[in-house]
């Protein structure tokens, strides 16, 4: 499996929902495989949040019901990662909140106008990149053909936003941050930020059964000095804020055609819909998902039964990663 070498769509200034302009604002992408002569066998895959292009292809290959061979897979970057627009790339604390509604618009443009995609037969990702999903199939309900939100919401829960009000305090509460205008990395910020992070993806089962230790960590200290405290002192801060920012923006009833109507806005979704919560999924508990399901037309719920919470829908564990690949395999038969 071979992709193209990371790809950079120039959009122009783009008008944000905040009413900012995101001035030449740059979506980065990489594909595998080609687009057909109806220009319909397209794949959209999103990143996370932290996550870029590289450490979001566990679900594409040969033997995966992604597979370049029979699909246009497109990996799109989430401004703010750090590969797309950023605040990293020169503006700093003076970046314009780019919500997910607004990412959505960017990559659609890429896609028509750039890339020549007449229809996606799938749009399927996790975490974040879940949450895109269900604005695309939202926004662009006649372009999306089928839907994957894998670990993710159609909008964030009020638990949610308090648990990311909480991370950002933590970050900012670093003297060293100094506003987002900082010459020198917050590194104490981020790494608290880190180590508090670290209860969440993870379920309680995870510890409990050290699970971590099947990452190669050695003790629960090993595994946050290596992993969240190596992971999150090597972002950029403003980076950080800006993608909670994106997060907390997500709210499909919130789109114009919609007006805060979250359940009109769920029913105007047509595409084939999957939706896969993991049961022990602390920020996107499987009750959130029963009510998007029984609102969205043509969806199903495939709860992921894991211990590996959040993480489930990452690729870092076998099974579970298997689970959503039979899920998407009988979705794409559809």
């Amino acid at each position: 499996m071979n992709p193209q070498e990371c790809e950079v769509y120039c959009a122009g200034d783009a008008v944000l929902d905040c009413g900012a302009v995101l001035v030449d604002a740059r979506i980065a992408y990489v594909t595998f495989g080609e687009l057909n002569a109806a220009r319909d066998n397209a794949i959209l895959i999103p990143t996370h949040f932290g996550g870029t292009h590289e450490n979001s292809q566990y679900l594409i290959g040969n033997g995966f019901a992604i597979d370049p061979a029979r699909y246009f897979v497109i990996v799109v970057n989430l401004a703010g990662n750090g590969v797309s627009s950023s605040p990293s790339h020169g503006l700093g604390a003076d970046f314009p909140r780019v919500s997910i509604a607004d990412n959505v618009r960017l990559q659609h443009e890429l896609l028509t106008e750039s890339l020549g995609v007449n229809k996606l037969a799938l749009a399927a990702g996790h975490s974040m990149g879940a949450v895109t999903v269900f604005h695309w199939a939202a926004l662009f309900p006649d372009f999306v053909e089928r839907a994957a939100p894998i670990c993710g919401a159609a909008r964030i829960s009020v638990h949610n936003h308090v648990f990311l009000e909480g991370m950002r305090g933590i970050l900012v509460a670093d003297p060293a941050f100094n506003g987002g205008h900082y010459t020198e990395p917050p590194r104490s910020g981020l790494r608290t930020m880190a180590r508090a992070w670290a209860a969440w993806p993870p379920s309680a089962g995870f510890y409990r059964h050290a699970d971590y230790t099947t990452l190669g960590y050695t003790s629960v200290e090993d595994y946050l000095e290596r992993y969240w405290e190596t992971t999150y002192t090597g972002m950029d801060a403003n980076n950080v804020i800006a993608q909670i920012n994106t997060w907390q923006s997500a709210d499909i009833g919130a789109l114009p055609a919609h007006g805060g109507d979250f359940q009109a806005a769920l029913r105007s979704i047509s595409a084939r819909t999957v939706i896969m919560p993991c049961v022990s999924d602390a920020y996107f508990p499987p009750e959130d998902s029963e009510i998007e399901t029984a609102a969205i037309p043509n969806a199903q719920l495939r709860p992921i039964r894991s211990r590996w919470g959040h993480w489930a829908g990452s690729g870092r564990n076998a099974d579970d990663t298997a689970f959503i690949d039979a899920q998407i395999r009988a979705l794409l038969s559809e």
